[in-house]
This record gives C-alpha cells, structure tokens and sequence, in this order.
C-alpha cells in the first residue's frame, strides 16, 4: 500500500469537506482506515506544494500520480482511498 498525499487549505470549504469524506469513508469502509494520507497545508509547506502540478484544492497525489483535482464528492474519496490499496 502507497501513502497518498492530500494538499489542502486550512480555510476552504472543499477541502474541510474532503477531509470529512475521508473520515466517513474509512468509517463506512473498515479496509480503507489502513490508508496513510500525508497532509500537505500548501501554505504552510510551499517548498513541497511547488513540487507537484495542481492548481485547485483538494488534490490527491499516489507516489507522483495525480488522482484528484479540485471539488471532490463522497464516492470519489472512496474511489481514491480504494487506489491506494492496490
């Protein structure tokens, strides 16, 4: 299993939803609590945000796949927790 990485903004509303999809998904779906995210707050950490091609948040990263860009909904976070166990 990969550790995904999540950039986010501490203020943005899509972001705090993404975070609460993870929750309930790894909630919902007892496999995916094992899967590790690496929270990047880009403005806090910029040297590594400037390492990765996104221009919206929240972005999810596998390695150095881009699997989500932008205003993600529920099913989704789960399709992306799911990547990170193959």
């Amino acid at each position: 299993m990969k550790k995904l990485k999540l950039f986010y903004l501490r203020n943005c509303p899509f972001c705090k939803r993404a975070l609460q999809y993870v929750d309930e998904a790894k909630a919902e779906h007892p496999e995916l609590a094992e899967v590790e995210i690496e929270l990047i707050e880009e403005s806090e950490q910029p040297d590594v945000a400037d390492r990765f091609d996104y221009y919206y948040v929240p972005t999810f990263y596998l390695g150095q796949e881009k699997l989500h860009e932008g205003g993600i909904y529920k099913d989704e976070v789960v399709e992306v927790l799911r990547r990170a166990l193959d």
